[in-house]
């Protein structure tokens, strides 16, 4: 359910978090005031500064969990006269996804993004793939239902991280035997904090931040499990920019499919015609 006025305040402590953790971009000081009379007090965006760690102890996955990125904003909305509804939230989008497993001399599998990585489409939605076009519903977003006599101040936040399993072995291969050499990946996110009245869909971008998550794993498929991997540079990722001058939303950042929904694996041997292991969900 989306978080109503009543129900935003105890992500307060969502920001003291983040204050505590250290790293944390802030534009804290002084407050902005856009249409309508919106104010936006304090925006915070940072990504944990720790290592992403990596689990082996399955025999048929190595699993890998990123930091998360985080991101949190304090919003003034003044009195509302009328009977509309305003819903101020998170929309974000990838604009750029490289994201490769190699398997020695044998080829690579890789999760691909199509429209965006011919490009069809300068971003694509990372919405939840329900509350389009918000990334959530419930901390991301806050609804205010008027009309409303006083001031209505609340927090919202997000986070994301990536936490993904990859096949030791060959994905398009029936034998279990482990080749994994390499794990590559490489994306960026826009994410913006936005005002909607969902009665004219007027929509008022607030913030906009960018944030960019880099990773590469060696893998050495001889050793014994629980000691094939390691984690190269970059071990620690860039600090996510909260702009100065806010940027357009892409209208495909708006719609499905989302993210999740449009990606394909492929199978790219050496030698041979690519395949796909795994088709996009939305046709």
């Amino acid at each position: 359910m989306p978080c109503f006025l009543w129900d935003c305040w105890p992500s307060l402590e969502i920001s003291v978090v983040l204050c505590a953790m250290g790293c944390i971009q802030s534009i804290g000081g002084k407050a902005r005031v856009f249409r309508e009379g919106i104010t936006v007090i304090d925006v915070k965006a940072s990504i944990d500064p720790i290592p992403t760690s990596i689990d082996e102890s399955s025999s048929v996955v190595l699993r890998y969990r990123t930091p998360h990125f985080r991101a949190s904003a304090q919003v003034v909305m003044p009195p509302i006269p009328k009977k509309e509804t305003w819903i101020v939230g998170w929309i974000q989008a990838c604009s750029h996804m490289e994201f490769y497993n190699q398997y020695g001399e044998q080829g690579m599998s890789s999760w691909e993004l199509p429209d965006l990585q011919e490009g069809k489409i300068e971003a694509i939605s990372d919405s939840d793939g329900v509350n389009y076009p918000w990334y959530g519903n419930t901390t991301e977003t806050c609804t205010i239902v008027g009309p409303t006599k006083r001031d209505s101040k609340f927090i919202i936040s997000m986070n994301d991280n990536f936490y993904p399993s990859v096949t030791w072995a060959v994905p398009v291969s029936e034998s279990n035997v482990a080749k994994l050499t390499n794990i590559y990946r490489d994306q960026s996110f826009t994410t913006w904090l936005v005002a909607t009245n969902t009665s004219t869909n007027d929509m008022i971008i607030l913030q906009t931040l960018h944030w960019r998550m880099q990773l590469s794993i060696e893998v050495n498929p001889n050793r014994p499990l629980g000691q094939r991997a390691r984690l190269r540079e970059p071990i620690a990722q860039d600090q996510p920019k909260i702009l100065s001058k806010n940027e357009p939303i892409p209208p495909s950042a708006l719609v499905k499919p989302n993210a999740n929904d449009a990606q394909v694996l492929m199978w790219r041997p050496k030698y041979g015609q690519p395949l796909v292991v795994i088709p996009p969900k939305h046709r």
